[in-house]
């Protein structure tokens, strides 16, 4: 599960890590009294699931309250990535000295949780890592143990010298940690962590993806959830007994099972095509759900053919004809 970056600045807040000042709007009108409230010039930045808002126009720095209106107006009406922007978050402008990336995510070759930092901050983590990977500093931390002090202060001094900004990192990954065990997240990270004038320093991103497996500790949590489209089909297929993720090819595919599901889309690939969808609709059917699933697959208007490749066995294939 992901929350939006005005959900998981509220988390940041109320584990004490220091976030520039901000709210979110969902108006132009919001969007000026928010901005009236904080000071000009702000910055304006889509509320949307999805990385590479700065380059689709979906982050902008308005001066007036005239601009505030306007670039508003501009950016709920965009679609980014085929996700239309119902919120934006209205944040001060600060003038940054430095960024920092800071992280926490899961290892899948060490098994572990991992703190990683890095000196190029404001960027794609994953192309610092592709591209200059020497930037990269991590640390796999102990499953039983956690994250102990003098980590956190080796990866803060690994990002900086400064004596005066050091310790101010150091703590806030320290905090930025508990976020991360408390809420069972696959990942929190800072993107920017930026050091701003006299010396503090600021959360100016924040991204927090949850573990969908742990919610059931954290039912909470389940009403900050803001479904896409993609993520609603998603849900309305568990419901009515299939499971069915959207995909950018032109070939409707519906089978039964995973392996022969995820096997079908290989051999459509292999020969050219491309999958719309990955659809499995189980070990066992019924005309209905059969229908229900096709139905499904007909609404996304990229589709140009259905290939239906059921295995008979436990699935009768008398009920999907």
């Amino acid at each position: 599960m992901n929350l939006q970056e005005y959900q998981s600045r509220e988390f940041f807040k109320e584990f004490g890590i220091p976030v520039v000042e901000g709210a979110v709007a969902s108006n132009r009108e919001e969007a000026l009294e928010i901005a009236k409230k904080i000071g000009l010039p702000v910055v304006l930045k889509a509320q949307v699931l999805v990385g590479g808002r700065g380059k689709a126009g979906g982050v902008k720095v308005a001066k007036t309250e005239e601009e505030v209106l306007k670039l508003a107006d501009e950016i709920l009406t965009m679609e980014i990535k085929g996700l239309k922007v119902k919120k934006l978050l209205v944040a001060k402008a600060v003038n940054i000295l430095r960024e920092f990336y800071v992280g926490f995510t899961v290892d899948r070759v060490s098994k572990r949780n991992v703190l990683i930092v890095s000196n190029a901050g404001g960027v794609d983590i994953e192309e610092v890592a592709k591209n200059t990977p020497e930037k990269i500093f991590k640390i796999y931390i102990d499953p039983i143990m956690g994250l102990f002090s003098y980590e956190a202060k080796k990866a803060s001094q690994r990002l900086t010298e400064d004596m005066n900004i050091a310790p101010k990192i150091a703590d806030i990954i320290e905090k930025l940690y508990k976020v991360y065990i408390s809420l069972d997240g696959n990942l929190a990270e800072i993107n920017p962590l930026a050091v701003v004038e006299g010396n503090n320093v600021l959360a100016l991103d924040s991204k927090i993806v949850i573990d969908d497996n742990a919610l059931f500790r954290h039912p909470e949590l389940e009403a900050l959830r803001e479904p896409t489209e993609e993520e609603k089909l998603e849900l309305e297929a568990k419901s009515k007994g299939f499971t069915y993720i959207k995909l950018n090819g032109n070939i409707g595919c519906l089978v039964n099972g995973a392996g022969l599901a995820m096997a079908t889309m290989d051999l459509i690939k292999l020969f050219g095509g491309d999958p719309a969808n990955f659809l499995d609709i189980g070990g066992s059917s019924s005309p209905e759900k059969v229908a229900s699933a096709i139905e499904m697959i007909t609404r996304d208007k990229n589709v140009k053919a259905i290939l239906i490749n059921i295995f008979g066995g436990i699935t009768r294939c008398d009920d999907v004809a």
